[in-house]
């Protein structure tokens, strides 16, 4: 099966939030290259990352990950 990209909202959520990577990485419990990476959608995070951002910006996890990207 063909891997989809996936697109993330992350950076937005941390601007809006004047988070940096370190402290994101900090809240939920991983590194600041985690996050980073993530972000770059150089790797693509586990479920249970992707959920622990979710509750961290207290939005459904499709806020913030999607295959469709963003407008």
């Amino acid at each position: 099966m063909e891997e989809q990209q996936l697109y993330n909202r992350i950076a937005q959520l941390r601007a809006a939030r004047g988070l940096s990577q370190q402290q994101l990485a900090d809240a939920i419990g991983v590194s600041r290259k985690t996050i980073s990476t993530v972000e770059t959608s150089r790797f693509t995070p586990s479920v249970v990352i992707a959920l622990q951002m979710a509750r961290y910006f207290e939005v459904p996890v499709e806020q913030i990950f999607s295959f469709d990207g963003f407008r």
